[in-house]
């Protein structure tokens, strides 16, 4: 009998359960940028009365959406510098050291992004308070950090497993000091890790919404702003428009990330 290989060809109900899988994912997605043409100001009528881009234009026009935005931006961008500090740190630490309990704090390390949103939010709001400490921009940033520091740590101890650590014996014994290997040894290594752990973590920061909605005081994100906008009926082409810009920026760095964390995985494999 001849065994079955991945290069065979999919079978007729495979190939149907992808397409339906992908359509189930993605058409929600093509709605929201087809009404983003619409000439109706408040209803989601099919076929569209009519096109027009002038959303757009009423869109970037709005001063509240740009400090929304920016905002956004500035919270997704020191969120990953914490989670790449901290996440490498942490994924050095449990990969290079055998302790008491290491498995334990592994676990405890990638617990934020399992457990609800809502309950690490309320979690982070009751210790804050506890704290006295005021909501405000740097409150959203450590909540940010929380789930963004698994993203990373995730993506940096699977390279140090996956890396020789021959290669950092070799280095000391060569008489490089630690800063030295690590520049010259580790940080080439883990380069693309670093890398597509950074872009993932920027992209669950920017579109972060119940974290946010716990640890924010009068600040308002951009994800915050478009859940705001939706009690406005008048305001629907204009939430579809600058949602159609969020699956944009976001599907950028999760393409990339993908793109990076293939190519390194097939190159380590060409040089097994």
């Amino acid at each position: 009998m001849r065994s079955k290989s991945f290069g065979d060809k999919a079978s007729p109900a495979l190939i149907i359960g992808a397409i339906g899988t992908l359509l189930f994912l993605h058409v929600p997605l093509w709605i929201i940028f087809l009404y983003s043409f619409t000439t109706d100001e408040a209803t989601y009528s099919f076929p569209l009365p009519g096109f027009t881009t002038k959303w757009f234009g009423v869109a970037l026009q709005r001063a509240d959406l740009w400090a929304a935005l920016t905002l956004s931006v500035q919270v997704a961008v020191l969120a990953t510098v914490a989670a790449l500090v901290l996440g490498t740190l942490a994924a050095a630490a449990v990969y290079r050291s055998d302790f008491f309990g290491k498995e334990a704090v592994s676990f405890l390390l990638i617990l934020p992004i399992a457990l609800p949103g809502i309950v690490t939010g309320i979690a982070l709001r009751s210790a804050i308070g506890t704290l006295n400490i005021p909501f405000s921009y740097w409150t959203i940033v450590i909540g940010h950090a929380t789930f963004c520091v698994v993203v990373v740590y995730n993506n940096v101890l699977a390279r140090f497993r996956r890396m020789s650590g021959s290669q950092i014996e070799a280095s000391m014994d060569l008489g490089a000091n630690s800063f030295q290997t690590f520049r010259h040894v580790v940080l080439p290594n883990i380069a693309t890790a670093l890398l597509a752990g950074g872009m993932l973590a920027f992209a669950l920061s920017f579109d972060e919404v119940i974290v946010t909605t716990f640890t924010a005081g009068q600040q308002s994100t951009l994800p915050i702003w478009i859940f705001s906008q939706l009690v406005r009926p008048r305001d629907r082409p204009v939430t579809n428009v600058v949602a159609t810009i969020v699956i944009l920026i976001t599907f950028l760095p999760i393409f990339f990330a993908q793109r990076i964390s293939a190519q390194s995985s097939d190159t380590e494999g060409e040089t097994k």
